[in-house]
């Protein structure tokens, strides 16, 4: 659960919409949606898209989580 709260707090500060981040990501938007939730479980390449997509470390990623 904090992993999807950062990475929503981390989403929204850059100004990306749901969509527009998973697209990015070349996620699903549902499936980024479920991150954020909690619900989901994520690969460590996802993980990277994540932060490639931030333009974050995955340090920074994870700091707090």
């Amino acid at each position: 659960m904090r992993f999807g709260q950062r990475v929503r707090k981390l989403r929204k500060a850059q100004g990306y919409s749901q969509e527009n981040f998973a697209y990015t990501c070349e996620l699903d938007r549902t499936y980024v949606g479920g991150i954020e939730r909690g619900e989901r479980n994520l690969s460590l390449r996802n993980i990277e898209r994540i932060a490639d997509t931030l333009e974050i470390s995955l340090a920074e990623l994870m700091e707090g989580v």
